[in-house]
């Protein structure tokens, strides 16, 4: 593949995961009636999507009711989502309640015990198709120009890993773990925690997993994401 075809489906890829980012965040309540969106720029730099791409999600989203669109203000969640999606319930114990209530060092904890268990399942279960997943996430995270990006992609890739694993417990764990990074108080430790230094360790430690997991190397891999998760728990919070 030519790198202007492979860079047409990377953007493809990214107006896809747009897509699904804002149906996923509007149903579950994070992007509540009101809320303004990202700008095309923020959302085209996070995806790896042009801003025509953007835009076209955007309109989609637009038509259907479900965002609202403001010269000179913004894009903005519709007031009558509520409406639009009468199946949804608001509810305490929902993801967004969760999050809300998950510290960042509460989260880490959790993914220390968690993320390392995944390992022997996707050893034996994950495929040629899952591993190209896994590729295209740490492409996209050593591409990304903003922290934003990198931190999208980097949340991607342990999803990636959930995925592999075949098994809808892990997966719906470890989509409630990047609904708790979506949270603020997530985001401003890790920008002000990640250095070009770390970041550029982080991308190093992302390879190495992967390869030991395509080696279908169970001990290394777990051993490998395990330091990858003290080192991050280490520099977000300044200890072991």
């Amino acid at each position: 593949m030519s790198d202007k075809t492979l860079g047409k489906a990377v953007r493809a890829d990214g107006a896809r995961s747009l897509a699904r980012y804002l149906q996923q965040q509007i149903e579950n309540g994070s992007f509540p009636a009101g809320h303004r969106l990202p700008t095309e720029r923020e959302l085209s730099e996070r995806f790896a999507a042009s801003r025509g791409a953007v835009r076209r999600v955007l309109g989609n989203f637009k038509q259907q009711g479900l965002i609202t669109q403001v010269v000179g203000s913004g894009t903005f969640v519709s007031e009558e989502v509520a409406e639009l999606m009468p199946q949804r319930e608001e509810s305490p114990t929902g993801a967004r309640a969760v999050a809300v209530q998950t510290s960042p060092a509460q989260l880490m904890e959790a993914r220390l015990l968690i993320e390392p268990q995944m390992v022997a399942l996707i050893v034996r279960y994950a495929t040629a198709s899952d591993f190209e997943l896994m590729d295209e996430c740490i492409l996209r995270a050593e591409a990304a120009t903003a922290i934003e990006a990198f931190e999208h992609w980097d949340g991607a890739l342990h999803q990636a890993f959930a995925e592999a694993t075949h098994n809808s417990f892990f997966l719906r764990i470890l989509e409630l773990t990047n609904v708790v990074r979506e949270e603020g108080e997530w985001g401003r430790l890790k920008r002000v925690s990640l250095t070009p230094e770390r970041r550029q360790r982080y991308e190093m430690q992302h390879r190495a997993i992967v390869a030991a997991l395509r080696d279908r190397d169970e001990d290394t891999a777990r051993a490998l994401l395990e330091e990858h998760l003290r080192e991050v728990q280490k520099n977000l919070f300044g200890r072991d």
